[in-house]
């Protein structure tokens, strides 16, 4: 079966580069399987893909790349002029322009695939629009339902009914999904993200440090979680917050970090390949959220034995911990409780070793191998 994934761009960081990576390595073991990447801004992808998967771009912002003829110079007028096809809700509005609109629609009418997987709102609904009949369309939601803008959700609700498949990571919006496609043909699966097999650094718990991860955007709320450090640091002056990631509101974090007399206690890392290796080196994960369409990085310090805090924020994390028992939710957007959870956690230490144990466990959960039979099951529903 040929199997192809349209993400936005595969080549920078983020969960759900991460899990498309993971997913379609291992199912170029038994199927063709190729990473199709709206745009491409770099020579080589950040994060590793398995090298049975064939990976391409549409759009080329390298600089210096050029556009093959006949398309240079509608390129070039189509380039600078806004997205059509795209709603400006959708959350990377601003990456499209007519020219991607362009290559996008004449990809997906000539693509020869079996399975068309996309990835996020925007591609989804294009893939209802443009898909060929025969390739089965499958939109994989990595925002949970609600929270979706209303003139965007009014695309989705016209448009998703003509997808073959909705694939969504959490039980609740499937619920919710369900609802709006009532009477609709499209089939509606939850298969959560997976962790790619093999040996894992584990955590020994013996450093005193908190870690983070994730882009530095408003929704990750780590506005809050250093609110929720300046309390720890108060109580337990020797632990430490490193926070992985990039993005668009860095410079306020730093910021704030500093108005908050973070300094010797807060460092930002910057982006990592070997996010494991770092958890490794930690004993407790903070997720901040504000909301979490799944929450991939919970699975992954799980698997390095490493117990969660987080805010019990719509909708991921609270299908994924077990509070007392892998990890701990705390009521959501509450400052205090997010630092009195961490505190709970750095000072029973006995407590936070059980937990790292379970983690483990429950981390079995979401081996990737046993991911993919799900997905293929769906597969063979949806050809048959």
């Amino acid at each position: 079966m040929k199997i192809s994934f349209l993400i936005l761009n595969a080549y920078g960081m983020g969960g759900t580069i991460r899990a498309t990576f993971d997913l379609a390595t291992e199912m170029s073991e038994r199927h063709d399987v190729e990473v199709i990447s709206v745009f491409q801004h770099t020579d080589l992808p950040f994060l590793p893909l398995g090298s049975k998967v064939r990976l391409r771009s549409l759009v080329d912002l390298r600089e210096g790349a050029r556009v093959r003829w006949p398309y240079t110079k509608k390129a070039e007028r189509l380039g600078e002029q806004p997205s059509a096809l795209i709603h400006p809700e959708e959350r990377a509005y601003a990456s499209f322009s007519a020219w991607s609109d362009d290559v996008l629609r004449r990809e997906l009418r000539r693509l020869r695939t079996d399975v068309l997987i996309t990835t996020r709102a925007g591609l989804n609904i294009m893939a209802a629009r443009f898909a060929r009949r025969r390739v089965v369309t499958i939109a994989q939601e990595h925002l949970h339902f609600e929270a979706h803008q209303p003139g965007i959700f009014e695309e989705i609700r016209q448009w998703y009914p003509k997808l073959d498949a909705i694939v969504t990571l959490t039980e609740a919006d499937e619920q919710d999904y369900r609802t709006m496609l009532d009477g609709a043909r499209t089939r509606v699966y939850t298969i959560g993200n997976g962790l790619a097999g093999g040996p894992r650094p584990r955590s020994r718990q013996d450093n005193r440090i908190v870690l983070a991860a994730g882009r530095l955007v408003p929704v990750k709320g780590y506005d809050r979680l250093l609110k929720a450090f300046a309390q720890v640091v108060r109580e337990r002056p020797d632990w430490k917050l490193r926070i992985y990631g990039e993005g668009r509101i860095s410079d306020k974090l730093v910021k704030l970090a500093v108005k908050l007399r973070l300094h010797n206690n807060v460092t930002f890392m910057g982006p990592t390949g070997d996010i494991e290796g770092e958890l490794a080196k930690a004993s407790i994960h903070a997720v901040s959220s504000r909301f979490e369409g799944f929450g991939m990085t919970i699975i992954e310090a799980f698997a390095c034995g490493v117990p969660v805090v987080s805010f019990d924020c719509p909708r991921g994390p609270r299908e994924i911990i077990t509070s007392g028992h892998d990890g701990m939710l705390v009521p959501p957007d509450d400052v205090d409780a997010l630092a009195g959870g961490l505190l709970k956690m750095i000072d029973d230490e006995e407590g936070r070793h059980r937990m790292a144990a379970n983690a483990l466990e429950t981390a079995g959960r979401y081996d990737i191998s046993m991911i993919v039979e799900r997905w293929e099951k769906s597969f063979a529903e949806l050809v048959r």
